[in-house]
């Protein structure tokens, strides 16, 4: 049946099957999905800490700067995805996971030997940032390819574990790398120390530990792709069969709700660190932010299954609706300016609270809206084929499944780019204005959009496509 990872025969909705060896090999392929995006978040947002420590390791960058090497590799990451969601179908899941694994070595390696000279020039630096959108991009692929091998009533699980547990990449970064630069992990290997004056004491730094580190991961990973997945024969298609997808009106309605939750996962993570060392200076940051990312990471399949049971439109609407509520409490709590221009009141503790709801409240809405997405194009697919036959009814199954695939890794795309537009925005509120209320209030409109379309589309009685 398997020759050389080649599936001749799927059929998930096929009970006999999925119980007698569909299930197991689902499961197999699924559970060496997860660490390989797991290591392509990782490497994404690997400038979400790195950026905190470059003035130690004697760069001299701009904050301006340092909110754009954050989130320049979620703008790659976001314009690579458009091109990584057709590619399971083209060349095949297990060769494409492969082949996107293995290239996270190019920025984890350059990353560490740059960081280590305070000479490398901002440039090369922006090049590197831009490189690590290899990861990001890996959400679109390993997405679609995992979306082929679960029945439909499991989708919504199996992509909920899969995103959810990759996404934990964002917080075991934000968790391991303050821990690991501090320490001669690799040793001999691992090159000089980086030392600076703190207080009076004198601190070592090993930066070049944020990319180091994952290397032997990614290797074994990239190993583990190719010999333990499977590609599958009847997956395959065109890029003019995928490309159906772009005269449907659902697939563009998704692409806004899929940025305005898993964009603002991603957009958040990103910028917290920063925002939070600007705005609450008194914090250590690096020691909370891994928290948010880790919740919104967990949360995440919990939304895929809760959706599977009440729908994800409902669900979704619920997010929304509640991330509104949760960026006027950030609002509420931020410090103000006084007249000599130093940060005055505030509070941390309904800060950190208010984005620690943002966060579990995206990750619900990740799973939510990836269950919404095969049920949309399966439905309209099916639709298309009533009254012509049996034929056409198994067809349209088969066509429904490919759509929801491509789809799935278009919206991602599109979504991942609230990566870059939230720090930047962040960026440019401070800039022009001296805090982040403006981005903020415009994400408070974004957000109370995204409910209404929601609402309108999905959740109301007599929704055009309830689901």
């Amino acid at each position: 049946m398997a020759k050389a990872g080649l599936l001749q025969r799927w059929e998930p909705e096929n009970p006999v099957f999925w119980q007698s060896e569909g299930q197991s090999i689902a499961k197999r392929n699924l559970w060496i999905s997860i660490p390989c995006l797991t290591l392509g978040f990782i490497i994404s947002v690997l400038w979400s800490m790195v950026t905190l420590d470059l003035p130690n390791a004697g760069f001299t960058f701009t904050k301006e700067q340092l909110f754009l090497l954050t989130a320049l590799p979620q703008l790659s990451g976001a314009t690579l995805r458009i091109f990584y969601s057709f590619m399971p179908s083209l060349v095949g899941g297990r060769k494409w996971t492969t082949i996107s694994t293995g290239l996270l070595l190019v920025p984890a390696l350059w990353l560490g030997f740059a960081v280590q000279d305070p000479t490398t020039s901002y440039p090369v630096m922006l090049t590197i940032a831009l490189l690590c959108g290899l990861g990001s991009g890996n959400f679109a692929s390993s997405m679609a390819n995992i979306a082929y091998f679960f029945p439909t009533a499991q989708k919504g699980s199996a992509n909920g574990l899969n995103a959810g547990f990759g996404n934990l990449g964002v917080s075991l970064a934000q968790l391991l790398i303050p821990l690991a630069v501090t320490l001669p992990l690799m040793g001999v290997f691992g090159g000089e120390a980086q030392t600076y004056l703190k207080d009076g004491v004198t601190h070592q730094l090993w930066l070049q530990n944020a990319g180091f580190m994952w290397v032997p991961l990614i290797a074994i990973a990239t190993i583990a792709a190719w010999f333990g997945m499977n590609d599958i024969a009847d997956a395959r298609a065109s890029f003019a069969e995928q490309a159906v997808i772009f005269k449907r009106q659902h697939n563009w309605i998704m692409c806004v709700l899929y940025l305005g939750t898993f964009g603002s996962f991603i957009g958040f993570a990103g910028a917290f660190a920063l925002l939070t060392k600007t705005m609450f200076p008194e914090i250590s940051v690096k020691t909370y932010a891994f928290l948010g990312p880790l919740i919104g990471a967990l949360i995440r399949p919990v939304g895929g299954a809760i959706s599977d049971k009440l729908g994800g439109a409902k669900v979704t609407a619920a997010v929304f609706f509640g991330m509104v509520i949760a960026v006027l409490g950030v609002l509420y709590f931020l410090p103000s300016h006084d007249a000599t221009g130093q940060l005055v009141g505030g509070s941390w503790t309904g800060f950190f609270a208010m984005f620690l709801c943002l966060f579990t409240l995206t990750g619900v809405g990740n799973g939510s809206t990836y269950k919404m997405i095969p049920t949309i194009f399966a439905t309209v697919c099916r639709r298309e084929a009533q009254g012509k036959g049996d034929a056409a009814i198994e067809q349209s199954r088969l066509d429904g499944l490919k759509e929801s695939a491509a789809a799935a890794g278009f919206i991602s795309a599109i979504g991942a780019y609230g990566g870059f537009f939230i720090p930047q925005s962040f960026g440019l509120s401070m800039k022009n204005t001296g805090g982040p209320e403006v981005a903020l209030y415009c994400f408070i409109v974004f957000y109370a959009l995204c409910f209404a379309i929601t609402w309108f589309f999905y959740a109301r009685k007599n929704a055009p496509l309830p689901c």
